[in-house]
Protein backbone atom coordinates (compact mmCIF):
# COMPACT_ATOMS: atom_id res chain seq x y z
CA UNK A 1 0.00 0.00 0.00
CA UNK A 2 1.29 3.31 -0.78
CA UNK A 3 1.78 5.33 2.58
CA UNK A 4 0.25 9.05 3.46
CA UNK A 5 4.17 10.22 2.63
CA UNK A 6 3.29 9.46 -1.24
CA UNK A 7 0.22 11.53 -0.89
CA UNK A 8 0.94 14.41 1.24
CA UNK A 9 4.19 14.40 -1.37
CA UNK A 10 2.35 14.47 -4.93
CA UNK A 11 1.56 18.02 -6.19
CA UNK A 12 -2.35 18.36 -5.98
CA UNK A 13 -5.33 20.94 -6.19
CA UNK A 14 -7.71 22.08 -3.29
CA UNK A 15 -11.20 22.54 -5.44
CA UNK A 16 -13.92 21.76 -2.65
CA UNK A 17 -13.43 23.07 0.58
CA UNK A 18 -15.49 25.61 2.66
CA UNK A 19 -13.60 28.56 4.16
CA UNK A 20 -15.64 28.47 7.26
CA UNK A 21 -15.15 24.58 7.93
CA UNK A 22 -11.06 25.15 7.67
CA UNK A 23 -11.02 27.33 10.72
CA UNK A 24 -8.77 25.78 13.31
CA UNK A 25 -10.77 24.87 16.92
CA UNK A 26 -7.77 27.38 18.54
CA UNK A 27 -8.80 30.05 16.16
CA UNK A 28 -12.78 29.82 16.28
CA UNK A 29 -11.92 30.42 20.33
CA UNK A 30 -9.88 32.80 19.83
CA UNK A 31 -12.06 35.12 17.59
CA UNK A 32 -14.87 34.08 19.14
CA UNK A 33 -14.04 35.79 22.41
CA UNK A 34 -12.76 38.24 20.76
CA UNK A 35 -16.01 39.39 19.31
CA UNK A 36 -17.94 38.72 21.98
CA UNK A 37 -19.67 35.91 20.25
CA UNK A 38 -22.58 34.13 22.38
CA UNK A 39 -21.10 30.89 21.14
CA UNK A 40 -20.62 28.81 24.38
CA UNK A 41 -16.69 26.95 24.42
CA UNK A 42 -18.85 23.37 24.76
CA UNK A 43 -20.38 24.36 21.23
CA UNK A 44 -17.06 25.33 19.52
CA UNK A 45 -15.41 21.76 20.74
CA UNK A 46 -18.54 19.86 19.33
CA UNK A 47 -18.14 21.35 16.15
CA UNK A 48 -14.47 19.22 16.25
CA UNK A 49 -15.92 15.62 17.29
CA UNK A 50 -16.20 13.50 14.60
CA UNK A 51 -18.55 11.66 15.89
CA UNK A 52 -21.38 8.80 13.76
CA UNK A 53 -23.48 12.31 13.06
CA UNK A 54 -22.23 15.86 13.04
CA UNK A 55 -23.57 17.81 16.42
CA UNK A 56 -24.08 21.39 16.35
CA UNK A 57 -22.55 21.94 12.88
CA UNK A 58 -25.02 24.26 12.02
CA UNK A 59 -24.96 26.10 14.73
CA UNK A 60 -21.04 26.79 14.52
CA UNK A 61 -21.21 27.91 10.90
CA UNK A 62 -24.19 30.30 11.48
CA UNK A 63 -22.24 31.86 14.45
CA UNK A 64 -18.91 32.29 12.25
CA UNK A 65 -21.17 33.92 9.50
CA UNK A 66 -23.13 36.19 12.23
CA UNK A 67 -20.80 36.80 15.31
CA UNK A 68 -17.37 35.85 14.82
CA UNK A 69 -15.80 36.38 11.04
CA UNK A 70 -16.95 40.54 11.46
CA UNK A 71 -13.86 42.15 10.15
CA UNK A 72 -11.49 41.93 6.84
CA UNK A 73 -8.98 40.70 9.13
CA UNK A 74 -10.81 37.74 10.52
CA UNK A 75 -10.64 36.45 7.26
CA UNK A 76 -7.74 37.15 6.33
CA UNK A 77 -6.56 35.01 9.14
CA UNK A 78 -8.67 31.91 7.70
CA UNK A 79 -7.43 32.18 5.06
CA UNK A 80 -3.45 32.10 5.20
CA UNK A 81 -3.74 29.61 8.07
CA UNK A 82 -6.01 27.35 5.85
CA UNK A 83 -3.46 27.64 2.93
CA UNK A 84 -0.37 27.25 5.11
CA UNK A 85 -1.92 23.71 6.26
CA UNK A 86 -2.96 23.02 2.46
CA UNK A 87 0.28 23.98 1.33
CA UNK A 88 2.22 21.78 4.27
CA UNK A 89 0.17 18.77 2.53
CA UNK A 90 1.54 19.44 -1.14
CA UNK A 91 -1.46 21.66 -2.14
CA UNK A 92 -0.42 24.06 -4.70
CA UNK A 93 -4.17 25.67 -5.59
CA UNK A 94 -7.18 25.95 -3.64
CA UNK A 95 -10.43 27.33 -4.98
CA UNK A 96 -12.59 28.20 -1.88
CA UNK A 97 -16.32 28.36 -0.77
CA UNK A 98 -17.43 31.04 0.70
CA UNK A 99 -21.07 31.92 1.71
CA UNK A 100 -21.46 35.75 1.95
CA UNK A 101 -25.20 36.54 2.98
CA UNK A 102 -24.54 35.06 6.43
CA UNK A 103 -21.57 37.89 7.08
CA UNK A 104 -22.71 41.07 4.49
CA UNK A 105 -25.34 43.24 4.11
CA UNK A 106 -24.83 44.86 0.40
CA UNK A 107 -22.27 45.07 -2.24
CA UNK A 108 -20.06 47.42 -0.56
CA UNK A 109 -19.91 45.12 2.83
CA UNK A 110 -19.36 41.82 0.22
CA UNK A 111 -16.69 43.57 -0.96
CA UNK A 112 -15.32 44.49 2.59
CA UNK A 113 -15.27 41.24 3.77
CA UNK A 114 -13.99 39.98 0.33
CA UNK A 115 -10.72 42.04 0.80
CA UNK A 116 -9.51 40.10 3.85
CA UNK A 117 -9.54 36.49 2.07
CA UNK A 118 -8.21 38.13 -1.22
CA UNK A 119 -5.32 39.87 1.17
CA UNK A 120 -4.99 35.81 2.54
CA UNK A 121 -4.38 34.52 -1.14
CA UNK A 122 -1.68 36.92 -2.31
CA UNK A 123 0.23 36.53 1.48
CA UNK A 124 0.15 32.71 0.61
CA UNK A 125 1.25 32.85 -2.84
CA UNK A 126 3.86 35.59 -2.03
CA UNK A 127 5.34 33.09 1.61
CA UNK A 128 4.12 29.79 0.36
CA UNK A 129 3.60 29.77 -3.51
CA UNK A 130 0.15 28.38 -3.60
CA UNK A 131 -2.31 30.13 -5.64
CA UNK A 132 -5.97 30.21 -4.68
CA UNK A 133 -9.11 31.46 -6.04
CA UNK A 134 -12.71 32.11 -4.36
CA UNK A 135 -16.11 31.11 -5.84
CA UNK A 136 -18.90 33.02 -3.30
CA UNK A 137 -21.69 30.29 -2.78
CA UNK A 138 -25.48 30.81 -3.09
CA UNK A 139 -26.43 29.21 0.84
CA UNK A 140 -29.75 27.16 0.03
CA UNK A 141 -31.23 27.41 3.26
CA UNK A 142 -32.05 31.00 2.74
CA UNK A 143 -34.18 32.18 0.06
CA UNK A 144 -33.86 32.80 -3.92
CA UNK A 145 -33.78 36.25 -3.51
CA UNK A 146 -30.45 35.77 -1.17
CA UNK A 147 -28.61 34.46 -4.15
CA UNK A 148 -29.73 36.46 -6.92
CA UNK A 149 -28.79 39.37 -4.42
CA UNK A 150 -25.48 37.61 -3.69
CA UNK A 151 -24.90 37.23 -7.63
CA UNK A 152 -25.54 40.87 -8.07
CA UNK A 153 -23.21 41.87 -5.41
CA UNK A 154 -20.67 40.13 -7.60
CA UNK A 155 -21.67 41.79 -10.79
CA UNK A 156 -21.51 45.49 -8.91
CA UNK A 157 -17.82 44.57 -7.14
CA UNK A 158 -16.08 41.83 -9.31
CA UNK A 159 -12.39 40.17 -8.23
CA UNK A 160 -10.26 38.44 -10.79
CA UNK A 161 -9.85 35.60 -8.07
CA UNK A 162 -13.81 36.10 -7.86
CA UNK A 163 -14.21 33.90 -10.79
CA UNK A 164 -17.37 32.13 -10.25
CA UNK A 165 -20.70 30.89 -8.21
CA UNK A 166 -21.54 27.64 -6.25
CA UNK A 167 -24.09 26.51 -3.83
CA UNK A 168 -24.20 24.70 -0.81
CA UNK A 169 -25.60 23.81 2.72
CA UNK A 170 -28.39 21.10 3.24
CA UNK A 171 -29.56 20.19 -0.36
CA UNK A 172 -32.93 19.01 0.77
CA UNK A 173 -33.83 21.93 2.40
CA UNK A 174 -33.27 24.19 -1.40
CA UNK A 175 -33.04 21.49 -3.91
CA UNK A 176 -31.35 23.46 -6.68
CA UNK A 177 -34.68 24.35 -8.92
CA UNK A 178 -35.23 26.94 -6.89
CA UNK A 179 -31.88 29.13 -7.89
CA UNK A 180 -31.40 28.68 -11.20
CA UNK A 181 -32.26 32.23 -12.06
CA UNK A 182 -29.50 33.26 -10.03
CA UNK A 183 -27.10 30.76 -12.21
CA UNK A 184 -28.57 31.83 -15.49
CA UNK A 185 -27.52 35.44 -14.05
CA UNK A 186 -24.08 34.47 -13.15
CA UNK A 187 -23.92 32.94 -16.64
CA UNK A 188 -24.85 36.16 -18.51
CA UNK A 189 -22.09 37.89 -16.71
CA UNK A 190 -19.18 35.81 -17.29
CA UNK A 191 -18.98 33.36 -13.95
CA UNK A 192 -18.21 30.13 -13.74
CA UNK A 193 -20.77 28.12 -12.10
CA UNK A 194 -20.19 24.52 -9.88
CA UNK A 195 -22.97 23.24 -7.62
CA UNK A 196 -23.70 20.93 -4.97
CA UNK A 197 -25.92 17.82 -6.00
CA UNK A 198 -26.81 14.52 -5.59
CA UNK A 199 -25.35 14.89 -1.82
CA UNK A 200 -27.34 13.48 0.95
CA UNK A 201 -28.84 10.76 -1.31
CA UNK A 202 -30.62 13.68 -3.31
CA UNK A 203 -32.27 12.22 -6.20
CA UNK A 204 -30.12 12.66 -9.42
CA UNK A 205 -32.83 14.71 -10.46
CA UNK A 206 -31.16 17.24 -8.28
CA UNK A 207 -27.77 16.84 -10.95
CA UNK A 208 -29.85 16.95 -14.05
CA UNK A 209 -31.31 20.17 -12.62
CA UNK A 210 -27.59 21.64 -12.28
CA UNK A 211 -26.49 20.43 -15.27
CA UNK A 212 -29.57 21.60 -17.78
CA UNK A 213 -30.70 24.54 -16.18
CA UNK A 214 -27.78 26.17 -14.23
CA UNK A 215 -25.66 25.52 -16.90
CA UNK A 216 -22.84 23.91 -14.39
CA UNK A 217 -19.09 23.61 -15.50
CA UNK A 218 -18.15 21.71 -12.81
CA UNK A 219 -20.10 19.10 -10.20
CA UNK A 220 -19.94 18.71 -6.20
CA UNK A 221 -20.66 15.27 -4.53
CA UNK A 222 -23.09 14.00 -7.33
CA UNK A 223 -22.96 11.27 -5.52
CA UNK A 224 -26.99 9.69 -7.06
CA UNK A 225 -25.41 9.60 -10.44
CA UNK A 226 -25.00 6.41 -10.00
CA UNK A 227 -28.62 5.62 -10.03
CA UNK A 228 -28.84 6.43 -13.08
CA UNK A 229 -26.85 5.18 -16.21
CA UNK A 230 -27.66 7.78 -18.64
CA UNK A 231 -27.03 10.42 -16.34
CA UNK A 232 -23.18 8.90 -15.91
CA UNK A 233 -23.18 8.85 -19.69
CA UNK A 234 -24.09 12.55 -19.72
CA UNK A 235 -21.86 13.48 -17.82
CA UNK A 236 -19.20 11.70 -19.13
CA UNK A 237 -19.61 12.81 -22.60
CA UNK A 238 -20.29 16.58 -20.95
CA UNK A 239 -16.83 15.64 -19.67
CA UNK A 240 -17.51 17.30 -16.35
CA UNK A 241 -15.57 16.93 -13.53
CA UNK A 242 -16.79 15.57 -10.36
CA UNK A 243 -15.55 16.42 -7.30
CA UNK A 244 -15.77 13.86 -4.13
CA UNK A 245 -15.55 14.41 -0.72
CA UNK A 246 -14.31 10.28 0.78
CA UNK A 247 -14.97 11.56 4.44
CA UNK A 248 -18.40 12.85 3.39
CA UNK A 249 -20.32 12.16 6.92
CA UNK A 250 -23.82 10.81 5.04
CA UNK A 251 -22.42 7.63 4.00
CA UNK A 252 -20.08 7.04 6.37
CA UNK A 253 -23.09 6.76 8.86
CA UNK A 254 -26.07 5.56 6.60
CA UNK A 255 -23.99 2.55 4.97
CA UNK A 256 -23.18 -0.34 7.15
CA UNK A 257 -19.82 -0.06 9.02
CA UNK A 258 -18.45 -3.66 7.50
CA UNK A 259 -19.44 -2.61 3.81
CA UNK A 260 -19.04 0.58 3.78
CA UNK A 261 -15.88 1.28 1.08
CA UNK A 262 -17.64 -1.50 -1.07
CA UNK A 263 -20.84 -0.27 -1.46
CA UNK A 264 -19.77 3.42 -1.77
CA UNK A 265 -20.74 5.32 -4.72
CA UNK A 266 -17.09 7.37 -5.19
CA UNK A 267 -15.97 3.47 -5.44
CA UNK A 268 -18.54 2.89 -8.53
CA UNK A 269 -18.35 6.17 -10.21
CA UNK A 270 -14.86 5.99 -12.53
CA UNK A 271 -16.54 2.51 -14.16
CA UNK A 272 -19.36 4.73 -15.02
CA UNK A 273 -17.30 7.33 -16.62
CA UNK A 274 -17.43 9.76 -14.10
CA UNK A 275 -13.96 11.82 -13.62
CA UNK A 276 -13.87 12.45 -10.00
CA UNK A 277 -10.92 14.34 -8.03
CA UNK A 278 -10.96 13.82 -4.26
CA UNK A 279 -11.32 17.12 -2.04
CA UNK A 280 -12.13 17.45 1.97
CA UNK A 281 -14.93 19.84 1.81
CA UNK A 282 -14.80 20.93 5.27
CA UNK A 283 -10.77 19.56 6.79
CA UNK A 284 -10.53 20.73 10.58
CA UNK A 285 -14.47 19.57 10.91
CA UNK A 286 -13.83 16.21 9.29
CA UNK A 287 -10.81 15.89 10.80
CA UNK A 288 -9.05 15.05 7.49
CA UNK A 289 -5.96 16.28 6.02
CA UNK A 290 -5.69 16.70 1.83
CA UNK A 291 -3.46 13.44 2.05
CA UNK A 292 -5.50 11.68 4.15
CA UNK A 293 -8.25 12.64 1.85
CA UNK A 294 -6.31 10.87 -1.37
CA UNK A 295 -5.22 8.29 0.87
CA UNK A 296 -8.40 6.83 1.41
CA UNK A 297 -9.34 6.70 -2.12
CA UNK A 298 -6.21 4.21 -2.51
CA UNK A 299 -6.27 2.65 1.38
CA UNK A 300 -10.73 2.50 1.84
CA UNK A 301 -11.97 2.45 -2.47
CA UNK A 302 -8.50 0.43 -3.46
CA UNK A 303 -7.72 2.87 -6.63
CA UNK A 304 -4.63 1.96 -7.93
CA UNK A 305 -1.90 3.80 -9.67
CA UNK A 306 -3.45 4.32 -12.91
CA UNK A 307 -6.45 5.80 -11.23
CA UNK A 308 -4.66 8.10 -8.83
CA UNK A 309 -2.94 9.21 -11.59
CA UNK A 310 -6.12 10.07 -13.38
CA UNK A 311 -7.77 11.82 -10.69
CA UNK A 312 -4.95 14.29 -10.47
CA UNK A 313 -5.32 14.53 -14.21
CA UNK A 314 -9.24 15.04 -13.37
CA UNK A 315 -8.67 17.98 -11.05
CA UNK A 316 -6.31 19.60 -12.98
CA UNK A 317 -8.67 19.51 -16.07
CA UNK A 318 -11.42 20.82 -14.02
CA UNK A 319 -10.08 23.68 -12.24
CA UNK A 320 -11.15 27.58 -12.94
CA UNK A 321 -7.69 28.15 -14.60
CA UNK A 322 -6.75 29.14 -17.59
CA UNK A 323 -5.27 26.46 -20.43
CA UNK A 324 -2.25 27.99 -19.87
CA UNK A 325 -1.17 27.10 -16.34
CA UNK A 326 -3.44 23.82 -16.88
CA UNK A 327 -0.73 22.86 -19.52
CA UNK A 328 1.83 23.59 -17.22
CA UNK A 329 0.35 21.34 -13.90
CA UNK A 330 -0.52 18.51 -16.77
CA UNK A 331 3.44 18.73 -17.65
CA UNK A 332 4.82 18.97 -13.87
CA UNK A 333 2.21 17.24 -11.61
CA UNK A 334 2.39 14.42 -13.79
CA UNK A 335 5.80 13.92 -13.59
CA UNK A 336 6.00 14.38 -10.24
CA UNK A 337 4.06 11.57 -9.63
CA UNK A 338 5.19 9.02 -11.42
CA UNK A 339 8.82 9.99 -9.73
CA UNK A 340 7.07 9.77 -6.43
CA UNK A 341 5.34 7.06 -7.58
CA UNK A 342 8.47 4.77 -8.01
CA UNK A 343 10.28 6.31 -4.68
CA UNK A 344 7.30 5.11 -2.69
CA UNK A 345 5.89 2.16 -4.26
CA UNK A 346 6.18 -0.79 -1.91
Amino acid sequence: MLTEAFFRAIPKLALHDHLLGTISRETFQDLAEKRRATITAEEIAAFYIRGEKPVGVLRAFRALESEVLREPEDFHRITYEYLTAHARQGVVHAEIFWNPTGSCRDATDYARLRSGIIAGFEDARRDLGVSALLIPSIDREASPEAAMAMVEWMIEQPHVQAVGIGIDYNEVKGPPGQFVPAYRLAGRHGLLRTAHAGEFGCPPANIRTAIHEMGVDRLDHAYTAIDDPDLCREIADRNLIVTVVPSNSYYLRTLPRDSWAAEHPIRRMPALGLRIHPNTDDPTMHLVTPARAWGMMHWEFGFGPDALRAFLLNGIDGAFVEEAQKSVWRAEHLAAFDTLLKEHAP
